[in-house]
């Protein structure tokens, strides 16, 4: 069974930066597309970012320029470097995997901005 374990969430002030990790297990890691999600409360899970086995990234207009998705297949690890925080950044953070076709989910990191 493929485990994803985030880490790294916590609570910051606006401007401030925070990066989230996840790590994943039981999987072929570098032949997989990773990805950040986030789920406000009241509001519905949403894409963040993504990135491809070939290292193709994505992201959500609201984070394009402010947020860094990038992994590490040594580590079987995929990070989201997020800077310049906005209060409506304050979400559940999961990570997703997709491998054969099947979507893999973390627990999820809490992240908290204050304006």
């Amino acid at each position: 069974q493929v485990q994803l374990v985030e880490s790294g969430g916590g609570l910051v002030q606006a401007g401030e930066s925070l990066r989230l990790s996840c790590a994943a297990s039981r999987v072929v890691f570098s032949l997989i597309t990773m990805g950040w999600y986030r789920q406000a409360p009241g509001k519905q899970r949403e894409l963040v970012a993504s990135t491809t086995s070939g290292g193709s990234t994505s992201y959500a207009d609201s984070v394009r320029g402010r947020f860094t998705i990038s992994r590490d297949n040594a580590r079987s690890t995929v990070y989201l470097q997020m800077s310049s925080l906005k209060p409506e950044d304050t979400a559940v953070y999961y990570c997703n995997a997709i491998q054969f076709g099947k979507p893999y989910w973390g627990q999820g990191t809490q992240v908290t901005v204050s304006s």
